[in-house]
C-alpha cells in the first residue's frame, strides 16, 4: 500500500468549506464525512480532513491557530500545467477564496496561492518537468 497523507484542518463552517472546495471541482469521501468532518479528496493518496473546531480540539491540547491572522501551515499542491494553476486559483477566487500572495512566475516554476474561507493558505504550483528531472 502506498503512503497516504491526511491533512487535518479546523474549520468554522463545515458546509461553507465543503461548498468552497466543491466549487474548485473536488469531491468528498462520504465514508469519512458527517456533521463533524468532511474528507476532501485531492488525489488517490492525498486528503484534507476538514474538521469543525470543537471536533478538531479533541486531537490537540494546543490552542487552534486562527488562520485569518496567523499562518500555521501552507498546503502546496503540485499540478500538471500552468493552465491548471490558473484554473484552480481562479475557481478558488470565484468560490469565495481570497488571494494570498502575488503570482510567482520564475519561468521553470509557476504558482499562485489563495486562502480558503477559514484563512488556510493553499499554493498551487507547476514545475517544468525538464527542470525537475535534470
Amino acid at each position: 500500500m502506498s503512503t497516504k497523507i491526511f491533512v487535518n484542518l479546523p474549520v468554522k463552517d463545515l458546509a461553507k468549506s465543503v461548498a468552497f472546495f466543491k466549487g474548485l471541482g473536488y469531491s468528498f469521501n462520504p465514508q469519512f464525512t458527517d456533521e463533524n468532518a468532511a474528507c476532501l479528496v485531492i488525489s488517490d493518496d492525498i486528503f484534507a480532513m476538514l474538521l469543525v473546531e470543537p471536533f478538531f480540539r479533541r486531537f490537540t491540547k494546543k490552542e487552534i491557530a486562527d488562520a485569518t491572522t496567523t499562518t500555521e501551515a501552507i498546503v502546496a499542491l503540485g499540478v500538471e500545467s500552468r493552465e491548471r494553476v490558473d484554473e484552480l486559483a481562479d475557481k478558488a477566487l470565484a468560490s469565495g477564496g481570497q488571494a494570498a500572495n502575488e503570482t510567482n512566475d520564475q519561468g521553470f516554476m509557476y504558482g499562485r496561492s489563495f486562502q480558503d474561507p477559514d484563512g488556510h493558505i493553499w499554493e498551487v504550483l507547476w514545475m517544468d518537468p525538464k527542470t525537475v528531472e535534470g
